[in-house]
This record gives structure tokens, sequence and C-alpha cells, in this order.
């Protein structure tokens, strides 16, 4: 009886330990990391930071003075040395910590063994980052982030800088468009591809930005969004007369910078400008984003007559996505499918796309032509994402660089509601005004009385 009494008294709090770290990881692994993981790794990388970057092979041979001071002071064996490691940081996904690269070594040797890295660590990825030549950040993460995405509190925001998803790094992806202006995201049904679009739009709703949408699909994206929006077509009826009023005006922005520079010769040089940006703040215009949903559905035509509004809509498109950035004016074009197959301009307009955005899709083809040209590489990566995790997706761009993100839910409710309290800050653009969507007005009910009338009784 004694030890049974002592079993339970020994067992029972351990086995509750137990169940509660395995539960901790299963539904919330960020607390198992913080209280389980991240002492266990810690220990784990200082006890064996030298032999596991030996058995990586990033060790060096040590230098001859190294040796004379060794066999003179210990009289040991002399072994390679590891890269310098710097102080290791904790943060609330995993670890940071520096290495200075040995003499003869290179950061691509260090990202060739993050595999081995993770496993001899026992976290679930390595990343490697440049910070400057000979100094290299190792960021250890301690859990899958995308499975459950938290967007992180602090975050470098700022005017056309949208927080719009998260890295499998556990940084931010911030949609920037000052730096990218114009991006292709593909997605096909149920890919997350319209919660995308949905940060977007709340993002850009609280800044000072004009907001432009085509939607083809007869507005059930965006319309949602129309308290915020300056201009909406909803068919390409519509598209096809919105499109010239947008390039006038990008046209009427560029007059508006030849202005500026045919100043006089004793003008300061840096108040001469080739964009909008260099403009002084009060002649600068406002910065127009153009949403393209169902891109596919401008390209697809019927009849000659279609064909030519067709030819004329995409060359206007093209015009834009050309000239558009230093006008102020910049595009973000979805689509489930976009290809040569659409026809004549959807190359020219992709090659145009610098920043592209590629959810699930139905084939490796489409997958292609969002990241063939820029990264072949992340292709299968994209083809791999399984259709029980909506919102997952592989970002890239033309520097050849790619990572995979995930976009946190938004419901649709939600976003319009940001879009209908920032209504007050859509600029006042008079081109667009014969294209700014009507606002349903609600109903309003009347209040039920306090008191509720009882029928008299004779």
């Amino acid at each position: 009886m004694t030890d049974l009494a002592t079993l339970l008294e020994v067992g029972g709090p351990l086995a509750t330990l137990g169940g509660g770290a395995a539960y901790a990881r299963a539904k919330h692994p960020a607390v198992y990391w913080s209280a389980v993981g991240l002492p266990v790794s810690t220990v784990r990388l200082l006890g064996s930071y030298g032999s596991v970057m030996e058995a990586c092979g990033l060790t060096v041979a040590p230098s001859r003075l190294r040796v004379l001071a060794v066999k003179a002071a210990t009289r040991r064996e002399v072994r390679p040395v590891p890269p310098r490691r710097g102080m290791i940081r904790p943060t609330s996904t995993g670890l940071r910590l520096r290495l200075r690269l040995a003499p003869g070594q290179e950061p691509a040797d260090v990202a060739a063994s993050a595999e081995r890295l993770r496993h001899a660590w026992g976290v679930h990825a390595v990343y490697v980052r440049t910070v400057k030549p000979g100094v290299i950040e190792l960021r250890l993460v301690g859990f899958d982030v995308l499975r459950r995405v938290r967007m992180p509190r602090k975050v470098d925001a700022g005017l056309l800088k949208v927080p719009v998803a998260l890295r499998e790094d556990a940084t931010p992806f911030v949609r920037d468009y000052r730096t990218i202006p114009h991006q292709l995201t593909l997605g096909a049904t149920l890919s997350g591809k319209s919660m995308y679009l949905r940060h977007l739009v709340a993002g850009l709703a609280r800044q000072p930005v004009a907001l432009v949408g085509i939607d083809c699909k007869r507005g059930v994206e965006l319309a949602p969004f129309a308290a915020r929006l300056s201009a909406l077509a909803t068919d390409p009826e519509q598209a096809a007369e919105l499109l010239p009023v947008l390039v006038r005006e990008m046209e009427d922005r560029y007059d508006l910078i030849k202005a500026r520079q045919g100043i006089a010769p004793d003008t300061p040089a840096e108040e001469i400008t080739s964009d909008v940006w260099g403009l002084p703040e009060n002649e600068r215009p406002t910065p127009i984003v153009l949403f393209v949903d169902e891109v596919a559905e401008l390209f697809l035509v019927a009849t000659k007559k279609d064909e030519e509004r067709r030819d004329e809509m995409v060359t206007q498109l093209i015009r834009l996505a050309q000239l558009g950035r230093a006008a102020g004016i910049y595009l973000e074009v979805c689509g489930q499918r976009f290809g040569a197959e659409l026809g004549k301009g959807a190359t020219m307009l992709r090659a145009q796309l610098t920043g592209r955005v590629c959810h699930r899709v139905n084939d490796e083809a489409s997958a292609k032509m969002a990241l063939g040209d820029i990264a072949p590489e992340a292709v299968m990566a994209a083809c791999a994402i399984a259709p029980e995790r909506p919102g997952l997706a592989v970002a890239g761009d033309t520097s050849g660089g790619w990572s995979r993100i995930r976009t946190p839910y938004l419901s649709l409710g939600e976003a319009a509601d940001i879009c209908r309290k920032a209504a007050h800050l859509a600029p006042d653009l008079p081109a667009l005004k014969p294209f700014r969507p009507d606002m349903p007005v609600r109903p309003v009910e009347p209040p039920a009385p306090v008191v509720q009338p009882r029928p008299a009784t004779g």
C-alpha cells in the first residue's frame, strides 16, 4: 500500500506535467516553445556547438599563432576552429545568434548545412541571413509558425506598406508598393487568394491612398469595400471606360513632373525629380492602387468587337504597368491562371509585374506562369501546397528570392467594416467621380418601445 501511495504521489504529477506538455505542444506551440523547447534547444546549442560545426564541415584549420599559443599553454591537441558565435537571443518563436565566419568560409556553406543544424539542435527550421561581409545571422524557428498564423505585434509599416502575411522564418511579409510597385497574385478557388486581397485592401484603407477596383465577377469580391473605393468597374464594359481615365490621370501627373523639371537653372539639385515622390508634399498627387480581380475576364472575347475592346484594355494595362510607378499608380493583378494562352499582350503584361505570389494552383503550368521565369526552384514548392492549408503561398520577386508565406484569417465582414470606418479617407479625385460606387442606404429600423403596449380589455 505504501508503494502504491508513493507511486501515485510521484507518478501523478509527472503524468499531469507530461500530458500538459503534450497538449500545449499540439494546441499552443508558442507556449510549449517558451516553457520547454527554448531551454532545451539552448542547452543543446551551447553544449554541442563546436562538435556540430565540425561534423557539418564548418570548421577551418587554426592559425599558426593559435597553434603555438595552445601548445605552449596547455599542450593539448589543437582542434579545428568553428565560426565565432555571438550572444544567443531568444524570441517568442525561436532563437537568433550571429556568427563571424572564419577565413575562407561563405554564407552558402552554412546555408547548405541548415538541415543538419536543425536536427542537431532539435528545432523546426534554420534560416541564414547575411548581416555584413563575414557576419551572418542564424534564425532558429522552434515550431511551425505557418500552422496557426499570428502576426508580430511590431511591424515596420508606413505609407504604401501593408503587413499582409507571415513568412516561414517567423518574419512578417510586408507588401511594399514603393519597392515592388506591381504584383501578380495567382491561386485556385479556395486557395486563400481572396483572403490575401482582403488584407491588402484593409491595410491600405487606413492610409491616404486612392483605391480603384476592377472586379469582373460582377463585383462580388470588391463591392463589399465600396465605401473606401474611389472607383469600381464590375464588368469588362465598365473596365474599358475606367482604364483610359487612369491612363489620362497618369499622363497629367507626368505633365506635372515635367513642369517641375523645367525650373530655373539656380534651383537646388534636390528639388529636381523624375517621379511624384520628389515633388513637394503640397503638390504631390495622391497615390493610386489598382486592384484587378480575375484578370482573365478582361482577355476573354466572344466577338470581333470584343476583341478590339480587349486589345485596347490590355494596351492600357501594359502602359500603366510600364509607366505608372513614377506617377504613383500601382497594380495588383489577381487571377486563377495567367499565361500566353489568354491572348495578345498577356506575356508582356506579366513581365512588368515584379512581385509574384502563387497560392495553391490546379496544375504545374499555372505555377510556372507565376514563378517559372523568376525562381524555377519555387515552382515545386507552390505545387506542394495542400488544400488543407488555405492562405499558404509562395512569394517571390524578380531578384530570384522566394519564401513560403501564409495569410492570417480575416473575415469579409471585418474587412468591409474597416473600409466603412475609413471611408472619410477616400481622396477626392475628380476624374474618378463617375466611377465612384454607390453605397446602398440601409433602412433605419424604429427603436423598440421601452414599455410594451397591452391590449385593452373590457
